[in-house]
């Protein structure tokens, strides 16, 4: 537990660990290495570097929150500005002071990126930050300005980028493909955020006293699981009337109701709500500013019915629901078509030609339900796929219910997703001997295999993954694997969980050079020749990060 209350820490810990102040070269250093990385700093920078560490007064926070301002920046007038301001806030580092070297930090931002900053105070304190909904409120409430050749989302990952190599947002959690899962702000850092948006009037905490305000373009409500906010269907409905220009409505903690009020926000870009839907009704189909619907819906039906005509949301770039979606065909198969990027989750039966041809656009796509007949190419099925040229994530989830069939890959899955760079199969129960036909996919980088994929006690993988660098596989009957590196010549990461069949990691993977991290959780089988494979990297000077889950002691491994 760490805190800057020394009352608490005591409770927790009679005598807790405090840390000390940073020694000038301790300072000097932690600057440099933020700003430069491995690399070393210039010696016309040096002298004016050392000043500048000198009067961070040994404080690890100010260096980080300098640095960032620093990072990028070789010139020396830069340098010798940043130490000026860093004069102006010397003297003794109480809350304010801190908060003035934020400042510093914060000045330099562009202006576009410093509103993308502030926004992030809009989260609770210490909250794990989703990434991808970070960027699409971003996008919602018109923070992200459009730029040639790149997708609005693609300038708002650049803009939390710099955000995060500037040491102003945290990274918390990162995703198999190294991309950015969750990001959080320090306490000082939210602090400042919500103190500068106060003052620039970007958001506030309403209280009763102003729930009813027509200026409000956002509302948000937070709430944690075991604490869920309860509001009766009258406060719900008030909410929709009291604000008619809301942009933004991501109230996920409350059980929400359709009103009449509700009908009448056209100017809603990002919805975010939970209830007890059986179907999303057609007056959806008049918000035609929505750029991104997240329905989590608590019903005991398999499917979720859209009735809307989405077709005509022209903005609409991401839909979400916890349960498979039944999309409408589309009235019209010529026009423009559909800016939809999120296809997360639809039941295999609208996978339609018609309806993915309008949705050509989809980079990311699951599919849950009976995949008996999609794999089939019942209507087309599995082979409609071939709609989606920009297709890169791909997810097939078959259900439980259905598990007794058979299923097959089809022997032109490669070329039907050949753009997919990843890959995610559930419960399917394909041979392992089908597994081959996935190595086909040139651009595959991500594998999951989860909930028995694949079944069979044999894995001899005969053709070769070439581009994979993540591979995962979850809850396996497997017991034999054999491989080396001509089948994962790049595998950067290896997850097994609950393989507990499996005997033994291939001792070949050793041989892979950009094999970095090995993964066993409830794998206790394997864990000895994991072991090996870790040992083998190291007596070749190569590293290998192997985390075992429940750990044990080395004299408990089985001989």
């Amino acid at each position: 537990m760490t805190t800057r209350d020394s009352r608490v820490a005591k409770f927790a810990n009679p005598e807790p660990h405090e840390l000390k102040f940073l020694k000038k070269e301790e300072t000097f250093e932690l600057l440099v290495m933020r700003v430069f990385g491995k690399g070393s700093c210039p010696n016309d920078l040096v002298r004016t570097g050392k000043k500048i560490a000198e009067k961070c007064g040994g404080v690890p926070l100010v260096v980080v929150v300098i640095a960032g301002a620093l990072r990028g920046r070789s010139d020396k007038k830069e340098w010798e500005r940043v130490e000026k301001n860093v004069v102006q806030f010397m003297g003794e580092h109480t809350e304010d002071s801190c908060l003035k070297y934020v400042k510093t930090s914060y000045d330099h931002l562009p202006q576009e990126m410093q509103m993308c900053f502030l926004y992030c105070g809009v989260f609770p304190r210490g909250f794990d930050i989703p990434c991808w909904k970070l960027i699409r409120l971003w996008i919602a409430e018109g923070l992200i300005k459009p730029q040639p050749n790149f997708t609005l989302e693609e300038i708002a990952e650049f803009c939390l980028t710099d955000l995060l190599n500037r040491n102003l947002v945290i990274i918390m959690q990162k995703r198999s493909d190294g991309q950015i899962k969750t990001c959080r702000l320090h306490d000082m850092l939210y602090q400042f955020c919500k103190k500068e948006a106060s003052n620039r009037w970007l958001f506030q905490e309403p209280d009763q006293s102003t729930l009813v305000a027509e200026h409000v373009r956002s509302f948000y409500c937070f709430s944690s699981k075991q604490k869920p906010i309860d509001l009766s269907a009258n406060e719900i409905k008030l909410i929709h009337k009291a604000f008619p220009l809301m942009r933004v409505l991501d109230v996920e903690s409350l059980k929400f109701i359709f009103s009449k009020d509700f009908n009448q926000l056209f100017h809603l870009r990002y919805i975010a709500i939970s209830g007890d839907f059986k179907a999303l009704p057609p007056t959806f189909g008049k918000f035609w500013n929505l750029q991104t619907l997240i329905l989590n819906t608590s019903t005991l039906e398999p499917t979720l019915e859209v009735k809307a005509e989405i077709w005509n949301l022209l903005q609409l770039r991401h839909l979400h629901t916890n349960i498979p979606a039944k999309l409408p065909s589309p009235t019209t198969t010529t026009g423009k078509p559909s800016c939809l990027q999120t296809l997360s989750m639809v039941a295999p039966e609208s996978c339609e030609k018609d309806v993915l041809a309008k949705a050509c656009n989809v980079r990311k796509l699951s599919i849950r339900g009976q995949m008996v007949a999609f794999l089939g190419a019942y209507k087309g099925g599995i082979n409609n796929l071939e709609e989606l040229q920009c297709l890169e994530h791909l997810k097939l989830l078959n259900d439980v219910l259905f598990i007794n069939k058979t299923l097959h890959l089809p022997r032109a899955f490669s070329k039907l997703v050949r753009t997919v760079k990843k890959l995610t199969l559930t419960n399917t129960r394909f041979a392992w001997n089908e597994a081959d036909k996935l190595g086909m996919l040139e651009s595959l980088e991500v594998l999951k295999f989860k909930e028995n994929a694949f079944t069979g006690h044999i894995w001899k993988p005969k053709s070769g993954f070439s581009a994979l660098q993540v591979l995962w596989i979850k809850r396996s009957e497997l017991e034999s694997w054999e491989a080396s590196v001509i089948n994962f010549p790049v595998l950067r990461q290896l997850v097994l969980i609950s393989c507990d069949k499996l005997d033994d990691v291939p001792l070949e993977l050793a041989d892979i050079p950009s094999l970095q991290e090995m993964r066993l959780d409830n794998t206790s089988k394997a864990v000895k020749s994991a072991k090996n494979v870790r040992d083998s990297k190291t007596s070749k000077s190569m590293k290998l990060k192997l985390s075992i889950f429940p750990p044990e002691n080395e004299s408990k491994v089985p001989q």
